[in-house]
């Protein structure tokens, strides 16, 4: 998968990673171990408490583990 997304910090959009997570009935543990994202790293960016954005690996991380492009983890204002 080659996505170009860019060098810089981006925010993922936090409640559709969590709809994705529970469309799935994953819990945040099971995310994890299945992108290698500590779970409280998951609940962080979920509720938005993130600082400074997410960066390219971790967002590759998660895509690959809910099966989606990455893009659609990056919040609207960012994905631009």
């Amino acid at each position: 998968m080659t996505v170009t997304l860019g060098p810089r910090a981006m925010r993922i959009d936090g409640p559709k990673l969590r709809k994705l997570r529970e469309d799935r009935f994953w819990s945040r543990e099971e995310l994890s171990q299945k992108s290698g994202i500590h779970r409280d790293s998951i609940g962080r960016i979920e509720r938005g408490a993130w600082p400074g954005g997410s960066y390219l690996p971790t967002i590759r991380k998660l895509a690959e583990a809910l099966g989606v492009d990455p893009r659609e983890l990056v919040a609207e204002e960012d994905s631009a």
